[in-house]
């Protein structure tokens, strides 16, 4: 058994699954990850998962496709190609709003695609990674470390006690579809 990375306990309704997360905590056991078919209220706060910091880079991707679209309009208006149209001035703020506006939220997009694949290691062509195949579809799986936490048999008895449909013991840190 010491090779043993993780003790997965699956479960069949996510309203035991939350009750196995509060027994192991009450017992100081550590949980690794939980991994749910579907977004659960409130598992966030129960994990202690800190909030994401993602509208920071939604931010900063818009601030750049402003400042980007800024600077192209800046340069093209004025500095490349200055047109005098019946004296008006060759850079009207006003008429360029539209175009600074869709480069905001351009580069916004690709940026939150971009952020989105490498905080969750998404890449196209990476198999996905999971610790039990069944959480994707209808299962909701809590995964203790096992090097870290008490003997087996007492994580095992908590998480069949909080109504654990199967309890699996994985070697590898992740199944690949593969």
């Amino acid at each position: 058994m010491s090779d043993i990375k993780y003790i997965l306990g699956s479960f069949g309704d996510p309203d035991e699954m939350m009750h196995g997360i509060e027994k192991l905590q009450e017992n100081n056991i550590s949980i690794h990850d939980v991994y749910t078919p579907m977004p659960i209220h409130g598992i966030e706060a129960k994990l202690g998962i800190k909030r994401s910091r993602i509208d920071i880079a939604a931010f900063c991707f818009g601030i750049t496709g402003t400042c980007c679209a800024f600077a192209l309009i800046y340069f093209c208006a004025v500095i490349d190609w200055r047109v005098n149209i019946g004296g008006k001035p060759s850079f009207a703020l006003p008429d360029f709003i539209p175009i600074m506006f869709e480069l905001t939220v351009l580069f916004c997009a690709f940026g939150m695609v971009l952020t989105y694949y490498a905080s969750t290691h998404l890449f196209p062509g990476r198999a996905p990674r999971v610790m039990d195949l069944r959480a994707t579809d209808d299962r909701f799986v809590i995964a203790v470390d096992a090097k870290d936490n008490v003997e087996h048999s007492v994580i095992d008895g908590l998480l069949k006690d909080a109504g654990a449909l199967e309890i699996k013991y994985n070697e590898r840190k992740y199944i690949s579809y593969e």
